[in-house]
């Protein structure tokens, strides 16, 4: 009896516990409201100051990256909340799990035991010292000595393991009072990173808004693109040129040849730029651009190493990745940069999350594939 007053009070002090976490969770929430609105009044004095202010189209782009860098930021830390998340929920979900099977056995275990009882009340209780002087058949009386002392071993045995059992459910019901204290905490970070990301994107669309109105004309655009590609060119060349010295320094790997026509794209979404389609002016598109959800996860099209991951202008957050022989794919637009260069990355692994970086309007992810320099049609790799 006091196992089981242990094991209600036990699952009464858990729902206790999880009802008061609500309390200092709401004061966690106005602390994080308080910095919240401390980051809105700064960006709104920052877009006051632009106004009044005329800045160029150089001076706008640097206010766009430093914005664009600060959501990148928000957005890992956040993607890493989210991942931590899954992995408690996932844990939580094993804990209530054994919870049940331990709550099941103790409830099989009470009814084994009380029919054990039952029986042997039914049975009567033998006067040993009657027994003994009054024995008719010694080995009757043998027989009946042995079966209740085997008896008797059974019953406390089966009393050993229902202590062993609530035992373990008072240790679980614990871990699983941890583990909601855990969620509580995460999914309070989880909300203040999405307003911080949001106060961070408005920011970044006024800044962009007034960055369009500083290139007015066509010509300014086209100049625009086509600083922006010479940009692309100098870090893919630079990215080209550091994926030489890798091969030197004997780092394998077998480029995309074999691979033409089976790779999955790296973000399911319309394709909706073409290669080779007149941007503007006389500036074609060397690559697609893969519509998607912001926040969904970019993966590398094949295993290789990390060259390149920074912010280039026109193409916001940037990394490539050097598959060998020659090849390499470019991931443009990104909302955040998962891997950095240097790192290692297998086929269909995670690489960056879908963005608006780059002064994009909405969200997407710009890709190529290039050979020794050269852009490549990527649709013709996809299968």
């Amino acid at each position: 009896m006091k196992e089981m007053h242990r094991l209600c009070l036990s699952s009464f002090m858990l729902a206790w516990l999880i009802i008061g976490l609500y309390s200092p969770l709401a004061h966690g929430q106005d602390e994080e409201q308080a910095k919240l609105a401390e980051l809105q009044a700064e960006l709104r004095e920052r877009q006051q100051a632009l106004n009044t202010s005329k800045a160029n189209a150089k001076e706008l782009a640097e206010v766009l990256k430093s914005s664009e860098l600060e959501i990148a930021k928000v957005a890992t830390a956040m993607a890493r909340t989210n991942d931590e998340l899954k992995k408690v929920n996932a844990e939580e979900a094993a804990l209530k799990e054994e919870q049940s099977k331990l709550k099941q056995a103790i409830r099989q275990q009470q009814s084994l035991l009380s029919s054990q009882l039952k029986s042997a009340y039914m049975a009567g209780h033998y006067d040993y010292a009657k027994m003994m002087f009054f024995q008719e058949d010694a080995k009757t009386f043998e027989r009946v000595i042995t079966y209740y002392q085997y008896i008797a071993k059974a019953r406390q045995q089966e009393i050993t393991q229902f202590k062993d059992n609530v035992a373990q459910l008072e240790s679980v019901t614990a871990r699983l009072s941890e583990k909601a204290k855990t969620l509580l905490a995460l999914r309070k970070k989880q909300q203040a990173q999405r307003g911080v990301i949001v106060a961070r994107q408005q920011d970044r669309q006024q800044t962009l808004a007034k960055l369009n109105q500083t290139i007015a004309s066509e010509s300014e655009r086209i100049a625009r693109l086509q600083e922006n590609e010479k940009a692309l060119r100098d870090a893919i060349e630079a990215a080209r040129l550091a994926a030489e010295r890798a091969a030197a320094a004997k780092i394998t790997l077998d480029g995309l040849a074999k691979l033409k026509g089976k790779l999955s794209p790296p973000v399911e979404g319309k394709i909706r730029k073409l290669f080779g389609n007149r941007r503007q002016g006389q500036v074609r598109w060397k690559g697609v651009i893969i519509d998607g959800s912001e926040g969904d996860p970019v993966r590398s099209i094949a295993s290789g190493k990390v060259l390149y991951a920074d912010w280039l202008r026109g193409f916001g957050l940037v990394a490539i990745v050097d598959h060998g022989e020659g090849y390499m794919s470019v991931y443009g637009h990104n909302q955040a940069l998962l891997k950095q260069a240097g790192d290692d990355v297998r086929e269909g692994e995670n690489l960056a999350l879908v963005g608006r970086s780059g002064g994009q309007e909405y969200a997407n992810l710009y890709f190529e594939i290039r050979h020794k320099g050269k852009a490549l049609n990527p649709t013709a790799w996809f299968n």
